[in-house]
């Protein structure tokens, strides 16, 4: 493995630390400039929040061996996952305005009045509100930068994951 990559424990705390400045950019986004949050946003959100508990967990538990590698492997799913929904999210924002999905009611409002799997099947398939594109950044918009964060996320979970790991020694008695 290239010198340049930290070892487990660092890293999970540097993606952690990512993951905890990505939902402050949504915060700050959503709270300072207004940007009400769509489904699809909300739950890339719970995607970089399930990625980060992964990482926050691995980061206290200091594992070895295979336990490093379990939490490469969750911290790559819970960012597949958020990344599906962000890829979703991406494709509706570049659909053509006549296909466009009709804007539903809010998740807070589901929430309150539908069972919460079909909160899940209704907020994944997406509305008009995930549609429209309110912010960019170099191009990109807000599902574009998530599913960037995403992969960068994935490659940690793989590089934990695969990483080569130092020959234990054996404890002669």
């Amino acid at each position: 493995m290239p010198s340049f990559i930290p070892a487990p424990r660092p890293l999970n705390i540097l993606a952690f630390l990512a993951c905890l400045a990505a939902m402050a950019g949504a915060l700050y986004l959503q709270h300072v400039d207004g940007l009400e949050p769509c489904p699809l946003c909300i739950f890339q959100r719970v995607g970089v929040i399930a990625a980060a508990v992964i990482l926050l967990i691995a980061s206290l538990h200091g594992p070895k061996g295979v336990g490093v590698r379990l939490y490469g492997a969750l911290t790559a799913l819970a960012a597949l996952g958020g990344g599906a929904v962000a890829a979703r999210h991406i494709w509706l924002q570049n659909l053509p305005a006549d296909q466009v999905p009709a804007c539903g009611p809010s998740v807070d409002y589901m929430l309150d009045v539908l069972p919460w799997f079909e909160v899940l099947s209704t907020a994944l398939k997406g509305t008009g509100d995930c549609a429209e594109v309110v912010w960019r950044f170099l191009g990109l918009s807000i599902p574009g930068w998530t599913a960037v964060f995403f992969s960068l996320l994935v490659i940690t979970g793989l590089v934990l994951m695969f990483r080569r790991q130092k020959p234990r020694e054996w404890i002669r008695g």
